[in-house]
């Protein structure tokens, strides 16, 4: 079985100002303990299971350059360009008509470029379980991490208990698979706290494996206009007309994510409970949660003076910052600008760049 990943690193970072930028988002910098950036990391991880040369990045056209700085090993022909964003499904069907140029039923794992996953092994076993699957299943599988406290900030997955599937396989643990009942929401604490204590709940952790074939069909049925437009760049795929064709598609096309235009309309999608640690970066409270702290639970980067304050995050790499009687807090200090906020507020700091589009003080994408 030859399998394909695909590591979706097009986003802006929105929630990562002032660190992450338009110019440079998070995925191409460095954010946990690991000197290597998110972009090296995720394909450090694939490449226990997917050899290089079978590595695919999609990515906006402008960071191109800076894939391939990052991460020379991968072949410039697997550096998919989009001229513009729109979200998840199209990017994953792009990925879809070209890898089906190789294989008609090519097996692909899609992953984001941002993720922090603990215990490899475990997450190998559980990836290797789902390509199997795949393989010999008209299905779509997510992978459905077991929830550890009441989060907000993630979407969820039910899945039905009785109803599984168990991959059986010499070289790693047995693996099951479970069909999905419904996907939800970010849900309020409240319902969030409702979801851990019902037991079949997961996070979803926006991680997918499935053949090229299958998802162009689920497409096909689900989203009949985007898969009509991809017709058309797949008819100039290798051709002096793609690179064109390809704007004027993403031009036209509306964005949309892969969960709500493929995965809760399809009926052949399954899930499997991850047991791994992770964590989908997806904030600075994420990041504050994830980092070393020292003896005061502070997350200190650079140069400071901290007296009476206790769970921090302080992020300074080019000037000197000052704390006194400060707690949990958010402190972000770079030549883009400050941000101070705190820690419980950090998904709000997306609005922060919504404002400054809106005065023209930064680039669109």
């Amino acid at each position: 079985m030859k399998s394909y990943a695909i590591i979706m690193a097009g986003g802006v970072g929105a929630r990562f100002w002032p660190y992450g930028t338009n110019k440079l988002p998070k995925q191409f910098l460095p954010v946990t303990n690991s000197a290597d950036t998110m972009l090296q990391i995720t394909v450090k991880r694939v490449m226990n299971f997917v050899p290089h040369e079978r590595i695919f990045i999609s990515t906006n056209s402008q960071y191109i350059g800076e894939v391939k700085k990052q991460v020379p090993k991968i072949p410039l022909e697997n550096i998919i360009g989009e001229p513009v964003g729109r979200n998840t499904a199209p990017c994953i069907g792009l990925a879809s008509i070209m890898l089906r140029q190789y294989e008609e039923q090519a097996v692909m794992f899609v992953t984001p470029a941002d993720h922090l996953i603990e215990d490899t092994d475990e997450f190998n076993k559980t990836v290797n379980g789902g390509l199997e699957f795949v393989a010999s299943h008209d299905a779509i599988v997510t992978l459905g991490i077991v929830p550890t406290h009441p989060e907000t900030g993630y979407g969820y997955i039910q899945f039905i208990d009785d109803a599984v599937f168990t991959v059986e396989h010499d070289k790693y643990e047995n693996v099951s698979i479970y069909k999905v009942k419904t996907f939800a929401e970010k849900p309020s604490l409240e319902l969030a706290r409702v979801f851990l204590e019902s037991g079949d709940f997961l996070w979803n952790s926006g991680m997918f494996i499935f053949r090229a074939d299958v998802m162009l069909r689920e497409m096909q049925k689900s989203l009949p206009d985007l898969y009509h437009a991809l017709g058309k760049i797949e008819k100039t795929l290798h051709t002096n007309k793609y690179k064109s064709t390809l704007e004027q598609v993403f031009a036209e096309i509306k964005g949309i994510s892969i969960d709500y235009g493929v995965m809760e309309k399809s009926k052949n999608v399954y899930v499997i409970k991850a047991n791994f640690k992770w964590s989908d970066l997806g904030s600075w409270d994420e990041v504050y949660r994830m980092r070393t702290k020292d003896k005061n639970n502070n997350v200190i980067m650079g140069d400071s003076f901290i007296k009476d304050s206790h769970n921090n995050l302080v992020m300074s790499p080019k000037g000197f910052v000052g704390m006194v009687g400060v707690e949990d807090m958010i402190i972000i200090n770079t030549k883009e600008g400050l941000l101070v906020c705190k820690k419980e507020r950090s998904q709000e700091v997306k609005e922060i760049v919504d404002y400054l589009k809106r005065k023209g003080l930064i680039d669109n994408i």
